[in-house]
């Protein structure tokens, strides 16, 4: 039984990443984008959480996650109904099942970490946090799915974790009002999005990017719309904690559609296309991204030390990038 289990979970990630017909360029370009959408969802958040207006309190995470799938979710529901009348082999209910769960684990459990986490840090340094799972997956991948831990593996990883050190001790972008807690925050959501990654191959390649994309926010908005409401009762009701500022509206309807609606079928269609691993590699774009808006849009500071070890952060993850590339699979 412990066998079949592990042939199932690592069978996905040893494959053949490409599972969808169609040039690979596509590919790359969802990727790209999906990458940089993603990545500003870190400066409107913190836009978010920026006083204005006379109002000086701050919006609880949940309320953004909620207007974050209040003003998507409609839109997965019509997508879902339409792949699902036009899929032939319609999933069976573990399939259903597991990918609810993923959505749960990977867009309400890891986006409660991350919003909860933008309170206290830059967006910034929660980009650069949130994009050394890859030290995760190798960990994960050493531990669970069979992986092997290499000594390229092992060198990445402490590299990346350098350039977090050289971050940490001599920049200006760690200046925040509980900085370990943020961090810790955020590095909790880049393990659960490390296993999400993990996870999601298997059933993006059996039910398909747009279905799977749909099913997993079904759950995940269950569990946010579930969180808020229980929330809200809690404290002074539904109706008050839907009483924000037009603007906060506004960032809400922006989060859920360009960093969370275009890009969740982008990603799931590159990871489709050329597989989670490139998809990974053209995500180094999104710390570089994050940084540039952050200090155009929020005037978040950047000194010498920050980029040094942004430097040397990005390169940990490209030498685990090209050296998982390189190594052959197995079969």
């Amino acid at each position: 039984m412990k066998s079949n289990l592990r042939e199932t979970l690592v069978a996905p990630v040893l494959s053949s990443p490409a599972v969808t017909s169609g040039p690979v360029w596509i590919g790359v370009v969802l990727g790209l984008i999906a990458a940089i959408l993603y990545s500003l969802k870190a400066v409107f958040v913190k836009l978010a959480y920026l006083p204005s207006g006379g109002v000086t309190e701050q919006v609880p995470p949940i309320t953004l996650m909620m207007l974050r799938l209040g003003f998507s979710f409609p839109v997965y529901l019509a997508i879902l109904f339409w792949v699902w009348r036009r899929t032939e082999q319609k999933p069976s209910t573990r399939q259903i099942i597991m990918a609810m769960m993923i959505g749960v684990m990977a867009y309400y459990f890891c986006t409660w970490l991350d919003f909860t986490g933008l309170q206290y840090i830059t967006a910034q340094l929660e980009r650069l946090l949130l994009f050394t799972y890859p030290a995760f997956v190798i960990l994960l991948g050493a531990m669970f799915f069979g992986g092997e831990l290499t000594k390229w593996g092992i060198a990445a990883v402490v590299l990346a974790y350098g350039g977090l050190a050289v971050v940490f001790i001599g920049g200006d972008i760690t200046e925040s009002s509980n900085l370990l807690l943020g961090s810790a925050l955020v590095l909790g959501c880049a393990f659960v999005f490390a296993l999400y990654q993990l996870l999601a191959k298997r059933f993006i390649d059996s039910i398909g990017p747009k279905l799977f994309t749909c099913l997993a926010m079904l759950g995940a908005a269950t569990a946010i719309f579930l969180h808020f409401m229980l929330s809200a009762v809690q404290s002074d009701g539904i109706m008050a904690a839907l009483d924000l500022p037009a603007r906060i509206y506004w960032i809400g309807l922006i989060i859920a559609v360009f960093s969370t609606l275009i890009p969740s079928f982008f990603m799931n269609s590159a990871i489709g296309r050329i597989g989670a691993q490139k998809v990974a590699m053209l995500g180094m774009i999104g710390p570089l991204a994050t940084i540039v808006a952050a200090i155009l849009v929020l005037g978040e500071p950047f000194g010498f030390w920050d980029g040094v070890g942004t430097a040397i952060t990005l390169a940990g993850i490209a030498l685990y990038m090209r050296s998982s590339s390189d190594r052959p699979r197995k079969t």
